[in-house]
C-alpha cells in the first residue's frame, strides 16, 4: 500500500515567520511557504512540513536530528549563530552541553523559537 509513496514528518510552531528565519536564515536549510505553511528540504531528499498552531506546546522529545561530521564545530557554528545548547540534569554533557560516550554518539540538543528540541549528533 505504500511502497511507492514520500512520507513526511511535519510538526507545529507558533510563529510561522520567526520559524522561517531560524530554519533558512539561521540553519541555512532550504524553506518554502504555501498557503501559511513552511516547507523544510533536507539535503538528501527528506520533506518536513512546519505549520502554525495557535495552541501550539513545544514538543517534550527530539522531533529533529542532524547528523554532522564534528559536534564540536557544529556546536561553535550554532553558538555563533546565536542558538545556545541545551543542558539537561539527567545527562552528562560537558560544557558545550554535549553528552559524550552514553553508549551512542555524541549528541547535544537545542530549540527552535517554539521550543521544539532538535539536535546535533555526530555522525
Amino acid at each position: 500500500m505504500f511502497t511507492n509513496t514520500r512520507a513526511f514528518s511535519g510538526f507545529s510552531v507558533d510563529d510561522i515567520q520567526r520559524a522561517k528565519d531560524f530554519y533558512g536564515g539561521v540553519l541555512g536549510l532550504e524553506v518554502s511557504e504555501e498557503n501559511g505553511m513552511l516547507g523544510l528540504q533536507i539535503p538528501d531528499g527528506g520533506r518536513i512540513m512546519i505549520y502554525p498552531k495557535d495552541d501550539h506546546e513545544p514538543a517534550t522529545f527530539t522531533i529533529l536530528n542532524f547528523p554532522v561530521e564534528d559536534i564540536d564545530v557544529a556546536a561553535e557554528e550554532l553558538a555563533e549563530r546565536g542558538v545556545s545548547l541545551v543542558k539537561y540534569e539527567q545527562f552528562d554533557q560537558d560544557e558545550k552541553g554535549i553528552m559524550r560516550g552514553e553508549g551512542g554518539p555524541p549528541i547535544a540538543w537545542f530549540e527552535d523559537p517554539a521550543g521544539n528540541v532538535l539536535s546535533i549528533l555526530e555522525d
